[in-house]
């Protein structure tokens, strides 16, 4: 980047309610052909598997397919328009706890036209001319310009036009490699060179702080193929070697732009764990790791927040969890590597763009007949989740606080109500305080033995009747000058340790996060892992065997880390980097215990996060969908529970839950949002059928309902308990075709019904479990009848668990009693799994 401007909202006290959004417009430009090299059409090998199609009709265009199906498209360009452009840009970042917004400042210049000079088959006679030796040959490298006018003004109008002023023309080379990564991937990366644009005295020409070293510590981990380009290859004539002499003195692009086509009535469905959409045609996508908001857009919660704190009412855009990679309804998709900040434009018909914050863009493209193999496609390059231990998904994961009596207490009703638990997740074990936010704990990672007294002693009692106690920790530290009953003061051994992010003077960098100022683990020092581990050896060897890795979203984009990275590209990277940490200790604790005989390896360790990129399902053992309201809203409540763990089941989060009953409460004089008894009772039957069935008090629990608050909730709580652990055989089976496909839980239709367009409109209205289980939740306050849809391609009827009603007319619906205590279930008539899975509910005497 040439210039980066941080604003930092973190303290205002009053502020818009409707704050400004990025809106990067979208880039059009000319094609030009190099008619004396390029054939009129031709057809390229890439690797063994795939073919590249090039033809100079209408202006120029290409196409990627797979040889066993040449005719369909995988990707390809529009006839007649460039699909490479660049830019200098400056870049603006307003941050405030945790929400961000990025956008572009001041553009100096824009390359939207482009040449295309010559497309050439690069064999393994001409690897030495490569970085990477390892590529399926042959490669196909495309060649030529992108070119335009550099800006003087501050605002630029992005347009169709042609350029003419040779005063303000700028050119810079490209080069576009296509190669084939495995038997159903395609990768492709795109290198602009410098141009000659002359930018103001005040813009230093230099990009991010050590961005080189970041391009060889990041790009050249994953074979980058740059690097290693001979100047023979990207300079074929004098003319082009004076343009790229000319360059050398020049600037680096650091906005690329790739454009491509799509249909106009193609849905598109991915990018992480969104929580307001499904399919994102006609939107603009930033990826970009950030708090979700309090309230996302749905009114009046949204104004409020935003009012008393900077964008924190987020918006639908905004996420803990996102990714680059996307499926269509056609069978497209894509994905791109690296952690640049991107944004995906579907605002158009007939086209996709990708705008990436950098001077280079890698990414793939994948082959597949069906969402399943993409799915499984996708999860086999990024990585899958292991296989959970079966206690985490045997009965209730029971959240409490209060300490060792109020447990105790709990625990002795829950017995009486003969309620399957599996755990007590205890995440006030640090000790409590009270914040302007409701009860916080204290961010020093031991127990606190005054809230918590007998600690050990409440964990073993509890192991006696098989549950398990489980805790909470994140990668920040808070200074514990107040607190008077600390062993081990964890802030002041980081910081002796230099093992914290500091700030672009070098010095501590202390960051608002919620109500009070922490240090953030720079997890990119090499003490920092084995640090932590020890933190968490010590919490396990107290008999603990589960625990929240919260946060990892947050990273400012101004720290200055170890690695020296852009702390753009690294902010994305931190949630991969905190869940590696917590899957090491796991990986290597496991490993101690082998030969011991006194662990059960099946009662093994489990983390579960909230935050994530693109690989964090490789490192991560489980999500959660972060802090819903305690509402039944569109955008941040019961509903954008479903539509996160559906879109992020698309998108490689294949084992995820949500609170029950959702966390955040609010209980201002003119804003009251408390968790009703319904929307609880409710929301256990939506949480029955998910990975794992967790409650949480929620941030202001005495405002909240909660399962043990009275006869009917305590009932009702053992009832759905008793439901989720009636379908574990299949939920065993389901997380072992996770951990080796990639395929979630909690599946939207789309996945095994993608011929029927009717599905493809479905947010959050039904989903399936596996491919046996049809869930129709009841998400509206006093409804007591829900809409199914039965999709069509199915061979079996769908009978209703507690009537036994069959329903055989494909692509019907049909409005079905769901009275609190008998939600809209449906297994396949006469499939093993439905057969058992009753089976067990009448065991449990549910049915």
């Amino acid at each position: 980047m040439t210039s980066l401007k941080i604003t930092k909202k973190h303290h205002k006290h009053f502020n818009n309610p409707f704050p400004s959004t990025a809106n990067s417009p979208f880039i059009y430009g000319t094609l030009i052909l190099n008619s004396h090299k390029l054939p009129s059409h031709q057809i390229y090998p890439i690797g063994k598997d795939f073919q590249l199609n090039w033809s100079s009709k209408n202006g120029g265009f290409l196409s990627i397919s797979h040889k066993s199906e040449p005719t369909r498209p995988l990707w390809s360009t529009l006839p007649g328009e460039p699909f490479i452009s660049a830019a200098i840009a400056e870049t603006e970042v307003e941050e405030s706890r945790g929400s961000f917004i990025v956008r572009d400042k001041h553009v100096h210049s824009l390359s939207n036209n482009q040449t295309i000079d010559d497309i050439k088959i690069m064999n393994e006679s001409d690897k030495d001319q490569l970085f990477s030796s390892y590529p399926l040959f042959p490669v196909i490298m495309i060649t030529g310009k992108v070119f335009g006018v550099s800006k003087r003004k501050k605002k630029v109008r992005f347009s169709r036009r042609k350029d003419s002023d040779k005063e303000n023309s700028i050119c810079a080379r490209y080069w576009i490699l296509f190669d084939q990564k495995e038997c159903h991937q395609v990768g492709f990366q795109v290198r602009i060179g410098k141009t000659d644009v002359e930018l103001p005295k005040r813009v230093s020409p230099r990009s991010y702080r050590n961005f080189s070293l970041k391009f060889g510590r990041i790009r050249r981990r994953r074979g980058g193929w740059f690097g290693g380009l001979k100047k023979s290859v990207t300079v074929s004539s004098l003319a082009e070697e004076k343009i790229v002499m000319k360059s050398s003195e020049g600037v680096v692009n650091n906005r690329i732009c790739l454009t491509y086509s799509s249909e106009k009535n193609e849905k598109i469905f991915g990018f992480g764990e969104q929580f307001s959409h499904m399919n994102f045609k006609g939107k603009r996508v930033p990826i970009f790791v950030q708090e979700q908001g309090i309230g996302r857009g749905d009114q009046p919660i949204t104004f409020a927040a935003n009012l008393v704190s900077y964008r924190a009412g987020g918006d639908w855009s905004t996420t803990y969890a996102p990714s680059p990679f996307y499926m269509t309804s056609k069978m497209r998709s894509m994905y791109l590597e690296g952690y640049d900040y991107s944004v995906f434009d579907l605002t158009k018909d007939d086209r996709i763009q990708i705008q990436l914050h950098g001077d280079s863009l890698e990414g793939r493209i994948l082959h597949g007949n069906s969402p399943s193999e993409l799915i499984e496609c996708f999860t086999g390059s990024i990585g899958r989740p292991p296989l959970l231990p079966e206690w985490i998904i045997s009965g209730a994961v029971v959240g409490m606080q209060g300490g060792t009596d109020t447990v105790r207490s709990i625990w002795n009703e829950m017995q009486r109500y003969d309620v399957p638990v599996s755990a007590l997740w205890l995440q006030d074990w640090v000790g409590q305080r009270e914040t302007v936010i409701g009860s916080q704990l204290w961010w020093n990672w031991e127990a606190d033995e005054v809230r918590y007294s007998g600690w050990k002693l409440l964990i073993q009692d509890l192991n006696k009747q098989h549950i398990k106690v489980m805790t909470y920790c994140n990668p920040c530290l808070a200074p514990m000058d107040k607190k008077p009953n600390i062993r081990r003061h964890h802030f002041e051994e980081a910081k002796k340790l230099d093992i914290l992010v500091k700030d672009k003077n070098g010095e501590l960098y202390m960051v608002p996060n919620t109500a009070f100022d922490v240090g953030m683990l720079d997890l990119t020092h090499p003490r920092t892992a084995n640090w932590f581990k020890q933190i968490l050896q010590e919490m396990v060897d107290d008999g603990v065997r589960g625990w929240m890795a919260d946060f990892g979203e947050g990273l400012p984009v101004d720290a200055c880390l170890y690695s020296c990275e852009d702390p753009i590209a690294a902010h994305n990277r931190y949630p991969e980097l905190w869940a590696k940490i917590n899957r090491e200790f796991v990986d290597e604790w496991k490993s101690t215990q082998v030969g011991k005989g006194g662990e059960d390896l099946e009662d093994s360790l489990v983390f579960f996060m909230r935050a994530g990129y693109r690989d964090t399902p490789k490192w991560a053992m489980l999500f959660w969908e972060g802090d819903q309201m305690v509402s039944w809203q569109k955008n941040d409540g019961i509903k954008s529970a479903v539509v996160g763990l559906l879109s992020g089941g698309l998108s490689g989060y294949a084992l995820n839950h949500s609170d029950i009953g959702g966390y955040c409460a609010v209980n201002l004089p003119f804003f009251k949002y408390r968790r009703s008894e319904e929307l609880l009772l409710r929301w256990m039957e939506l949480a029955a059928f998910t990975t794992v069935f967790r409650t949480h008090e929620g941030n202001k629990p005495s405002c909240n309902s909660q399962f043990y608050s009275n006869n009917r909730t305590l009932s009702h709580f053992a009832r759905l308990a008793k439901v989720y652990k009636a379908w574990k055989f299949y939920r065993i089976q389901l997380v072992k075709e996770a951990s080796q496909k990639g395929l979630p839980i909690c599946r939207h239709l789309f996945l095994h019904y993608p011929e029927d367009e009717h599905v493809h409109s479905l947010t959050y209205e039904q989903f399936l479990v596996g491919t046996e289980i049809l869930v129709v939740p009841v998400l509206d306050k006093g409804r007591e009848t829900v809409k199914a849809y039965f999709p069509r391609g199915e061979s079996s009827p769908w009978k209703h668990i507690w009537t036994g009603k069959l329903y055989s007319t494909q692509g019907s619906e049909a409005w079905v009693e769901a009275p609190i205590g008998y939600p809209a279930i449906f297994v396949k008539d006469g499939s093993s799994v439905g057969k058992t899975f009753l089976g067990k509910l009448r065991e449990y005497n549910v049915l």
